[in-house]
């Protein structure tokens, strides 16, 4: 009994340590790669509601300082697209992506889940989590 444990263990180590191929599919590149990290922050972005909406204007310079702001405060949060915004969910995820230290968590549906680590308080990652 206690080798099998010990298998399982490995076996789980191994899958661990193992490095995730770089995704194939352009749509996912602009995702995080897949770790605890992702896992705990995709559970807590779960009963968020969305904090940003993107309606008919599009990922503008408006939108983008709204989810600066709304990261800085939140350091997670959901943007919701609308049925009439004119870029597909993967070209938002994209464009939010290329802000500095910006991770995009998960694309399901029209709703994105951003993440940006807070430099001074962190919420998710350090000594700070909770």
């Amino acid at each position: 009994m206690v080798d099998i444990a010990v298998g399982r263990d490995l076996h789980r180590l191994v899958w661990q340590l193992a490095a995730m191929p770089a995704p194939t599919s352009p749509r996912k590149q602009s995702l995080m790669p897949s770790t605890p990290l992702r896992r705990l922050l995709r559970g807590h972005g779960h009963a968020l509601q969305a904090i940003v909406q993107i309606g008919k204007g599009g990922t503008n310079e408006q939108v983008m300082a709204q989810v600066a702001r709304a990261l800085f405060d939140h350091e997670l949060i959901k943007v919701k697209l609308g049925q009439e915004c004119p870029e597909t969910r993967f070209e938002v995820a994209e464009r939010l992506a290329e802000e500095p230290g910006v991770n995009v968590v998960q694309i399901l549906g029209r709703t994105v889940l951003l993440y940006k680590r807070h430099p001074q308080k962190p919420r998710f990652e350090g000594q700070g989590a909770r």
